[in-house]
C-alpha cells in the first residue's frame, strides 16, 4: 500500500532547455508532421516567435523528482495510466523551462483484478522569470509485488 504521507511530497525545479531538433524529433516520433513543429518561417508566419513545442511534448521534460523516493515503491511497480497538460502559452524552442513535481494524491481503487493504488504525481513547468507555462497530471498505478507460490 502507499503511504498517504507521500500526498505533497515534491522535488526542487529542474532545467529543461527546449532545442529545435528536439522538438523536431518528438513531433516526427507522433507522425506529426504540421510544420509549425518543423519549419520557423512558417511558425513566424502563423504568428509565433519560432517553431513551437507539439501539445504533449512536457512528456519528455525531465525532473529532479524521484518516483522511488517520493513514493516510497520501484519504479518497475509503476503503470502509466493516463496523463493531462493545460498550458498558460505554447512551448517554443529557445525556452528554458524548471519543471518540478509533487505527488498531488495517493488513492485505493478497485478493478478488474482486486484493489490496486493509484498515485497522481503534477508537473509545473515555468520560465526563467518564473511564470507558470503548462502544468502536467500523470495517473500512474501501483502493482502489486507478486507473491511467491
Amino acid at each position: 500500500m502507499l503511504d498517504k504521507n507521500a500526498i505533497g511530497r515534491a522535488s526542487p525545479p529542474f532545467l529543461n532547455e527546449v532545442e529545435k531538433g528536439a522538438i523536431r524529433r518528438f513531433a516526427e516520433s507522433l507522425g506529426d508532421y504540421n510544420p509549425i513543429y518543423y519549419d520557423e518561417e512558417y511558425a513566424r508566419a502563423s504568428g509565433y516567435p519560432t517553431v513551437v513545442a507539439p501539445p504533449t511534448f512536457p512528456a519528455s521534460f525531465s525532473s529532479a523528482a524521484d518516483l522511488r523516493e517520493l513514493l516510497g515503491v520501484g519504479i518497475k511497480s509503476l503503470l502509466h495510466a493516463e496523463q493531462s497538460f493545460e498550458y498558460e502559452r505554447p512551448i517554443f524552442s529557445g525556452d528554458r523551462i524548471f519543471v518540478a513535481t509533487r505527488v498531488a494524491d495517493v488513492l485505493e481503487r478497485t478493478g478488474p483484478a482486486g484493489k490496486m493504488d493509484v498515485a497522481v504525481i503534477e508537473d509545473e513547468g515555468r520560465d526563467e522569470e518564473g511564470n507558470l507555462v503548462f502544468r502536467a497530471r500523470r495517473t500512474l498505478i501501483v502493482r502489486a509485488a507478486k507473491e511467491n507460490p
